[in-house]
């Protein structure tokens, strides 16, 4: 990798990749809301700010998301459940980085080895999912997972060596994730970082349209 676009660059997550990329020598261009005012849920946004830039970027990560949107928690229960949060999981979730793939899509090369990842979460899996609950931002990540699998299908037809994947960072320690952690393992932002670029670095066309976590560890759909 020698050029990489970060989308969400000012984040806990997308901040750390920026930086551990420049460790190891890439070139980072970096956008997000608090920094130049992109807004990922509104696609003239996406489209202004994304076509000022020229490329060609080898890799194009979208490290958006968030887990609490306007106070609403991740649900314990169906009756939790109210129509804004599912729909701003989803705007923001979902939206936001299929919007970043439509946009972004020209910037990366046709014909030479190139990167386009997605931060997920495992538990928009359901395969995995045996606990139930956290309704509005399970369904967003499983609805982000579906659209980077099928953009990767479309792109592959005419971008032979991308590699366009949904990845999973493990549970990273954040202001958001503190409270919701429990006794699950938990990993800084700068060694989730190099966790994912270590899978940046391993990743090829025939990983295309699937789903990674940071271990390189393919998660059901």
């Amino acid at each position: 990798m020698t050029h990489a676009l970060i989308i969400g660059a000012s984040g806990g997550i997308g901040s750390a990749v920026a930086q551990e990329l420049e460790r190891r020598g890439v070139s980072v261009t970096g956008l997000s809301r608090s920094g130049n005012g992109l807004d990922v849920t509104d696609e003239a946004s996406v489209e202004e700010h994304l076509g000022r830039l020229e490329g060609p970027y080898d890799l194009i990560f979208c490290a958006t998301g968030a887990l609490e949107i306007d106070g609403a928690s991740p649900e314990k229960t169906i009756r939790d459940l109210t129509p804004k949060a599912i729909a701003d999981q989803v705007a923001l979730n979902a939206i936001g980085p299929a919007m970043v793939l439509k946009h972004a899509i020209r910037l990366v090369p046709r014909r030479e080895a190139a990167v386009m990842a997605v931060l997920s979460a495992r538990v928009g899996s359901i395969g995995d999912n045996g606990l139930g609950g956290w309704y509005s931002y399970r369904t967003a990540k499983a609805a982000v997972n579906q659209l980077v699998h099928s953009a990767a299908i479309e792109f592959g037809r005419t971008h032979k060596k991308l590699s366009c994947v949904a990845l999973h960072p493990g549970t990273v320690e954040t202001a958001f994730t503190a409270k919701y952690a429990d006794n699950h393992p938990t990993v800084s932002a700068a060694e989730a970082a190099g966790r994912l670029c270590d899978v940046f670095e391993q990743l090829t066309p025939a990983h295309s349209g699937r789903f990674f976590d940071y271990a390189m560890k393919e998660i059901p759909w």
